[in-house]
């Protein structure tokens, strides 16, 4: 997408959120500007359908609820609170287990001294009482430290499957972290920073690596028509087209709004054309339904630009050169894969 292109996108964004700080007569804080700035854009889902529903219920959002929301979705301590949270709960979970071997520690030092006692003490047997007491001795002691030791077994056992719990929430953590809730795709921060290891790997391995840029034509007017669940909807579908051609080691992401990113690790720029056609013609074979009243709206297409690593690229060099050949494909008609070896796409030297 051209800077020209990016900034009235943006613009439009922005104005939205300032007409809905001023409809609910909120404070113009940066906080309640991003929250109305991420509810303008439809990027997060989850505090769209948050404000749909406090609209459809008072009709307005108080500025009680915007702080309420503004903390639940948006706060940058919200991920770090949880991953504290979960943290603790392991500490305290190791801090258990340690008591508790420290405890079977000491029941086995016991059971060693009382059995060292014992032995002494059958030197001395004189008749069948003593032997009989002796014996009833080691059989108790025996006993006792059986079930102290199932009883360490079992909180073993039931501290590794606390353990387990807490990491799969660290991992659940994680996956929201880098994930865009929307599509299911990995999102803009994985983006960046899985770009910078493709591009590590490429300088080391002298292996190739291409980059894939895609907007969504005309997805503002289509956004304007028919609203933004049937923008989502859009979103969806070319998702699922990116995902369903791509492999194991390639990176899709979400890049940004109606713009997807595909990293493709050891992939020549002619390979990439390929998979670049792929994901085009997936997108404009599917037709597109409205389901709440199963209008159909038609076909959507994409343009997708495509750059591939040179030495010394960074990953804003790489981005840069895929935004160029997407610019010129959208500049020749839409619904078109460019790359940056093409004689027609300039460079970006020309460009500044």
């Amino acid at each position: 997408m051209s800077q020209e292109d990016e900034f009235k996108r943006t613009v439009v964004y922005a104005d939205s959120a300032l007409d809905y700080i001023k409809t609910n007569k909120l404070p113009a804080f940066p906080r309640n500007y991003e929250l109305w700035y991420s509810y303008a854009s439809g990027f997060n889902r989850a505090l769209n359908r948050t404000v749909n529903k406090i609209l459809a219920r008072d009709g307005k959002i108080s500025p009680e609820d915007t702080q309420k929301i503004y903390n639940r979705f948006l706060s940058p301590n919200r991920l770090g609170e949880r991953i504290d949270e979960v943290g603790e709960k392991i500490s305290q979970e190791v801090r258990d287990l340690i008591s508790a071997l420290d405890s079977g520690t000491i029941q086995v030092t016991h059971y060693g001294e009382e059995l060292a006692r014992i032995l002494s003490a059958l030197d001395n047997v004189k008749d069948r009482t003593q032997l009989s007491l002796l014996i009833v001795q080691l059989t108790k002691l025996t006993t006792q430290t059986a079930e102290s030791n199932q009883q360490l077994r079992e909180q073993l056992v039931d501290s590794r499957g606390q353990i387990e719990v807490l990491q799969e929430g660290l991992e659940a953590i994680r996956y929201e972290s880098l994930t865009d809730e929307l599509t299911t795709l990995n999102n803009r921060k994985h983006f960046d920073q899985s770009l910078v290891r493709a591009i590590k790997e490429a300088e080391e391995s002298h292996a190739p690596l291409s980059l894939l840029i895609s907007d969504i034509d005309h997805f503002k007017q289509f956004n304007d028509n028919y609203g933004h669940q049937t923008g989502d909807q859009v979103l969806r579908l070319v998702a699922l087209a990116v995902k369903q051609n791509v492999k194991n080691n390639d990176i899709a992401c979400r890049y940004g709004g109606e713009e997807f990113g595909i990293i493709l690790p050891r992939t020549s720029i002619e390979d990439a054309k390929v998979v670049a056609e792929k994901v085009r013609k997936n997108v404009v074979a599917k037709e597109l339904v409205k389901r709440s009243t199963g209008e159909n709206l038609g076909r959507i297409t994409i343009s997708i630009g495509i750059s591939t690593f040179r030495p010394g690229d960074s990953a804003e060099s790489m981005v840069s050169r895929a935004d160029l050949a997407l610019y010129a494909a959208k500049k020749a008609g839409r619904n078109l894969v460019r790359s940056e070896d093409e004689k027609k796409i300039p460079s970006v030297t020309q460009v500044a």
